[in-house]
């Protein structure tokens, strides 16, 4: 890995070079996703059938694009048990957290007879979109489908690509089943994002969207968003490790490398103050590279968007963690407790040198859908706020709204909203 000396102009060049990964810079993909989205607008199944015949082989129908019973069965005669049980296991961590994330609606009131809340509603219907193609994403199914069932969620429909035979990967559909999915899809792709935010005969319209996918996804996830909700719009995956010279290098470039694998796309990169840790991070890495299965896409992820960067002070590398704002952050210092608190943004933070990021992504229960792009700086984790909407409850007897109904009159009299006042005053009529 490249080892560079960290300077204003370094990060800013850093910062450039990263926002080119985001899915919102392809405007050269736009024309054709919104094509589709408006072919499968107009012409509904037929056209998402054609789709998915064109761009995953795969011939389906109105009889056999939704997973049946019959096929969930199978997938269990598949998959093997020990694996069914681990994500057993990882489900009650992710459970478990996302229930410490659940809020109860709220009232007050007065003596005088106002009555104000707050009422939690869970969403309809979800959609929960899941990778496909040549892996599969068990986790991605979990990470969805969990907050959406903690949440109360009625409805929860679920589509990924199938392959050539018309069917989904078994682990997938086993995980799908675990989670609590009411209905599962076989499509992919942009034509699977413009199914669920408009519906067809076959595949219904829901209110919102979950789950990240390639470029066409993203890209059309953000082209039906005002139709339907979205969580989040995507990028390629980060790791960002904030580390001194009290870090394990092999471990630090372990982890490194544990996001470096996804794509050519994926950044990863280390931020520390110890000249010697870098260079022996960047040996270590070296070294994994000979052994390791994907060393081909984790070199071109590497020689793209991988960097070691060798800071001045501790508080510069804090500052440079920020101005990032990475999907994932690791914390491998002398005091990574004390250096969480002064780090404002962040996806996921993981603590100390037996935190390894692959524990967020499978088994410790926090989300691992989370923003990317620095997205970090406004944006949170996926979580059971996103499957809530919030109603404003306002209540007022005569006695209270007599009280106030001259402030009333008088600030909508100053908008010169004058039915305003009236509405209020109307109340009133014949009274001194």
């Amino acid at each position: 890995m490249r080892i560079v000396k960290l300077t204003k102009e370094t990060t800013e060049n850093i910062l450039e070079n990263m926002l080119k990964r985001s899915p919102t810079q392809y405007g050269t993909y736009e024309a054709s996703v919104q094509e589709i989205i408006e072919n499968v607008k107009t012409r509904k199944d037929a056209a998402v059938f054609e789709y998915t015949e064109k761009f995953d082989h795969a011939v389906l129908d109105a009889s056999t694009v939704e997973v049946t019973q019959e096929e969930i069965d199978e997938a269990y005669n598949i998959v093997d048990p020990e694996l069914i049980g681990v994500i057993r296991r990882s489900m009650k961590n992710i459970r478990e957290f996302h229930e410490k994330q659940k809020q109860n609606s709220w009232f007050t009131s007065t003596e005088n007879g106002t009555m104000l809340g707050q009422k939690l509603t869970a969403l309809n219907r979800v959609g929960v979109y899941v990778p496909g193609g040549k892996a599969a994403y068990p986790s991605s199914v979990l990470m969805n489908i969990l907050p959406a069932k903690v949440a109360g969620v009625k409805e929860i429909c679920m589509t990924t690509p199938c392959g050539r035979d018309g069917k989904v990967n078994p682990v997938v559909l086993a995980a799908a089943k675990e989670a609590g999915a009411d209905r599962v899809f076989k499509i992919g792709g942009a034509q699977a994002i413009a199914a669920f935010a408009y519906g067809t005969e076959s595949i219904p319209k829901v209110d919102k969207i979950v789950g990240p996918g390639n470029i066409y996804v993203a890209l059309a996830k953000k082209a039906v968003y005002g139709n339907v909700s979205i969580d989040s719009i995507a990028g390629p995956s980060e790791i960002l490790v904030l580390a001194d010279e009290t870090a394990n290098p092999r471990f630090v470039a372990a982890d490194l490398l544990s996001q470096a694998e996804h794509d050519e796309l994926a950044s990863a990169i280390l931020i520390t103050t110890s000249q010697e840790l870098a260079e022996k991070v960047s040996e270590e890495v070296d070294g994994f590279l000979k052994v390791l299965s994907r060393s081909d896409i984790i070199s071109k992820s590497l020689d793209n968007f991988g960097y070691i960067l060798v800071t001045d002070s501790h508080q510069e590398a804090i500052d440079t963690v920020d101005a990032i704002a990475p999907e994932h952050l690791e914390i491998v210092t002398k005091n990574p407790f004390e250096d969480m608190m002064k780090v404002h943004n962040a996806g996921a933070i993981f603590l100390g040198e037996n935190s390894s990021e692959p524990l967020g992504d499978y088994f410790a229960g926090p989300n691992h859908i989370l923003p990317t792009n620095g997205t970090a700086k406004f944006f949170s984790p996926l979580s059971v706020d996103d499957f809530v909407k919030k109603s404003s409850i306002i209540y007022y007897s005569r006695e209270a709204l007599s009280e106030i109904h001259e402030d009333i009159e008088s600030f909508a009299k100053s908008e010169s909203l004058t039915a305003h006042a009236n509405s209020i005053a109307v109340r009133f009529e014949g009274e001194e």
